[in-house]
């Protein structure tokens, strides 16, 4: 059996297993971050397709780089179609999503975040169903299984997802090495680790959580292994409370970790590119957030070779005491492509969807050191050993839980959101934080 196989099969039990799953670009050659592409010099292109997406050429070089190869390829092979591309950071994009939304003005073809984050779209008729293209032979059993599930609702697939993701601690080797620090398991060993580091001068985390989903991952990771994976997804999905004494005492261990200096300066008032950036430049050890990054740890001639040769990554510690596995991990199927129910040109939309996914799982792996969700042979990519050993990890995955705010529907999603950062700002008491959870995920919506 080879090495894709067994991850394939692993992955598969992985997502069957889990109760609730989902996960968070694209574009022609010369598309402007935040700007629509110049008109290619083509004559009278019979049909123009505009496609959104959060993968800036500055910040996400290697998927910029492969979404334009896609879309260059795309454009060759049908002459009579113009992709028109534009590019927005994350949280930009997020927010012109909903915007375009209100107003029934969405792209063609664009991003969606799956489960709750996707479910009001969907109940808007904002989306357009995608069934069809599960059954053709471009893309029928191509997905890994429970990763299209994540973009379902009511039985039919809005989306097609890109990308699976989890959610590693990664961290300098060179300072740890200097200051005599091992790989922690426990988070004891993890406490210890920050204090020998607050002591030297050294800032411990970065963590750039204006964003607040990156500050969640920190949240989550401590539920998950004070109260066991399955508790937090039942008390994400409503069926149990934020006031068990568990998720009160993970919240608690969130201000312990802001008490103890663990964060970089400021921390709140920095977005997660201005974090990543503290990280990148060696201003703080470690640096928790999904496989999204690998490339930027791996591949990405933007950054030194000589900073992505000191990353390595571990595994959120055990907690003592504590009902959850090291083997688990918060994260699950990434973004996915949606088409717009109201677009002029949907069937060519879908069309270039399909063709997208398909070219994405071949070059994702080679050309952007992504994690496809679709099944693709990586054994002669001649990966980096960083992505090697992230992949064997998801092999061993025992679970992996959505990340919360996807999961959510968007009132409590919004809600738990700010409360992360009332938490990490010591302007919420773990109580309250535990009490307003369990407000609004009691009120639906």
């Amino acid at each position: 059996m080879s090495r894709t196989t067994r991850i394939i099969g692993a992955l598969s039990a992985v997502m069957i297993s889990t109760a609730a799953m989902a996960g968070c670009s694209l574009g022609g050659a010369g598309a402007d971050s935040g700007s629509k592409e110049p008109a290619a010099a083509t004559a009278s292109p019979k049909v123009t397709i505009h496609m959104m997406h959060l993968w800036p050429a500055e910040s996400s070089a290697q998927q910029y780089k492969l979404v334009s190869q896609i879309i260059g390829e795309y454009e060759t092979e049908h002459p009579g179609i113009r992709i028109e591309q534009e590019v927005l950071e994350n949280e930009q994009y997020k927010n012109k999503l909903k915007i375009l939304s209100a107003s029934n003005e969405l792209p063609d073809v664009g991003i969606t975040w799956a489960a709750g984050s996707m479910e009001p779209f969907v109940k808007a008729n904002l989306f357009a169903p995608l069934d069809d293209l599960l059954i053709g032979p471009e893309l029928g059993d191509q997905f890994v299984p429970g990763t299209t599930e994540a973009f379902a609702v009511d039985g039919s697939t809005y989306a097609l997802p890109l990308e699976l993701n989890i959610s590693p601690v990664y961290y300098n080797k060179e300072l740890f090495a200097r200051y005599g620090l091992k790989v922690p398991t426990t988070y004891d060993e993890l406490k210890s680790i920050v204090r020998t580091l607050t002591d030297n001068g050294v800032a411990p985390i970065a963590l750039g959580n204006k964003d607040r989903w990156t500050g969640s991952l920190w949240y989550m990771y401590l539920a998950d292994r004070i109260a066991g994976s399955e508790a937090l997804k039942q008390a994400i999905s409503g069926k149990a409370s934020f006031q068990d004494p568990a998720f009160v005492k993970a919240a608690k261990e969130v201000q312990n970790l802001v008490k103890m200096n663990a964060f970089y300066k400021e921390f709140n008032g920095l977005s997660n590119e201005e974090g990543k950036s503290v990280f990148v430049s060696e201003k703080a050890a470690m640096y928790l957030t999904g496989t999204w990054e690998l490339p930027n740890f791996t591949t990405n001639p933007e950054i030194p070779q000589s900073f992505r040769d000191k990353v390595g990554f571990f595994k959120f510690p055990t907690y003592s005491g504590g009902k959850g596995s090291i083997d688990s991990w918060v994260g699950g199927p990434g973004v996915g492509l949606f088409v717009a129910e109201e677009s002029a040109v949907k069937e060519e939309a879908k069309a270039f969807v399909q063709y997208f996914i398909s070219k994405w799982g071949e070059e994702a792996v080679a050309t952007a050191g992504v994690i496809p969700a679709t099944k693709v042979d990586t054994g002669s990519a001649g990966l980096p050993e960083l992505y090697v050993d992230l992949l064997n990890e998801l092999n061993r995955a025992s679970s992996l839980t959505l990340f919360a705010d996807v999961q959510m529907k968007p009132g409590a999603a919004q809600a738990h959101l700010d409360m992360i950062q009332a938490l990490f700002g010591m302007a919420m008491t773990p109580e309250q934080f535990a009490a307003k959870h369990k407000e609004w995920i009691e009120k639906g919506i």
